[in-house]
């Protein structure tokens, strides 16, 4: 495996990180802040730097790259696989009726069953129901494939997202990367590193991923009253109060961020599905929690391997990010500690995680965690 990665800022030029080497029909990964994606030139501008590439794009609130956590620019993780192939799809969730779990079966379909070992999705993060589609994803697999990927983002103004293949990005795409060969090796690994706190309420009422009622209270009171002066920030200052669900007494729970809020009907909106009579209980973290949860995740993801990694794959969430402030760069100074420095480092801060909890396969949509995913030849 051979990579190369490159940065640009607003109003620079390209940088390489590290060193320049020419690749062969490489696979193009390209990861960023959604206005600088949104040029009309954008696709011709990679396209000339890689003629032969295979061009993936998507919208970031801030990209991971082996030596930094870029904001406010582009980021490009490009990779020749010398042993390995891999496969492009992808869907649309405006195409496809707003249907988060069809369009999620549509986007593993159209990839070639034979010798698929991973896929990896960049997926609109806008519009689409990541419950919904992970669950759509799992049901065209038989849960015996790993899928991971994250939803992209549009740092904390939840605007718009866009995405895209060999063409502009634009709203609604959906990309799934599918990976074979023989000696191809991928493991993961997820953690969070937030604690609940305060009383476990019930969900009384609610609609996929709109929460209405909490004890038979209206949801969005509730938050309040716990956010105090702090509420006057909504949306943005959910993100830092989280909310833990547990649907079965025996299922391991899942963080859900809230994302907005409805006035009018007293709900708030959650990334991902809140059924009803799941018990549910806020979050809470600081730095070093959120640092210790990527290190974990990291020993995690190697402890499963048999090779060491060439390219490690990491999806964080806005959420952490935000935590973290000014020392975003510390919970992936952890990962590399872990994995080496030979590992190439490439992912992005965003929407929702995806990735199957640890010792599982079937995937799920996570929020406020750290997911990795490593890989080789």
């Amino acid at each position: 495996m051979k990579t190369v990665q490159l940065v640009k800022h607003k109003n620079s030029d390209w940088k390489y990180i590290g060193q320049e080497i020419k690749l062969n029909a490489p696979l193009v990964l390209v990861l960023g802040n959604r206005y600088m994606l949104e040029d009309a030139n954008i696709y011709q501008d990679i396209k000339t730097l890689f003629p032969d590439g295979q061009i993936v794009f998507g919208s970031t609130c801030a990209e991971i790259s082996s030596n930094d956590v870029n904001q406010q620019s582009i980021t490009i993780t490009a990779i020749e696989f010398e042993k390995s192939t891999f496969v492009i799809k992808t869907s649309n969730i405006k195409n496809n009726n707003q249907d988060s779990y069809k369009v999620g079966q549509d986007l593993i379909q159209q990839l070639p069953k034979d010798n698929l070992k991973h896929v990896f999705v960049i997926s609109e993060g806008s519009f689409v129901n990541g419950s919904k589609l992970t669950q759509g994803m799992n049901s065209v697999t038989q849960n015996n494939l790993l899928i991971t990927g994250g939803l992209c983002g549009d740092d904390d103004r939840f605007e718009k997202t866009i995405a895209g293949y060999n063409e502009n990005p634009k709203e609604g795409q959906l990309i799934a990367i599918g990976f074979y060969g023989d000696t191809l090796e991928v493991t993961f690994s997820i953690y969070g590193g937030w604690t609940p706190f305060g009383p476990e309420r019930v969900v009384t009422k609610s609609d996929d991923n709109i929460l209405f009622e909490l004890d038979g209270q209206p949801a969005l009171d509730l938050y309040k009253t716990y956010l105090g002066d702090k509420a006057k920030d909504l949306p943005g200052a959910a993100l830092l109060y989280p909310l833990n669900v547990k649907v079965q007494i025996d299922d391991q729970p899942i963080v859900r961020s809230i994302l907005n809020i409805d006035e009018t009907n007293n709900s708030v909106i959650l990334a991902g599905d809140i059924p009803e009579n799941a018990k549910v209980q806020l979050m809470m973290t600081n730095v070093d929690n959120i640092a210790n949860a990527s290190e974990r995740a990291a020993k995690q993801a190697m402890n499963l391997r048999q090779n060491k990694p060439e390219l490690a794959m990491l999806v964080s969430c806005i959420g952490r990010k935000l935590v973290l402030d000014q020392r975003v760069e510390e919970e992936v100074e952890e990962v590399i500690e872990v994995i080496g420095q030979d590992a190439t480092i490439s992912g992005f801060y965003s929407y929702g995680e995806i990735a199957p909890f640890d010792g599982e396969i079937s995937c799920q949509l996570h929020n406020q965690t750290m997911t990795i995913t490593l890989i080789s030849e």
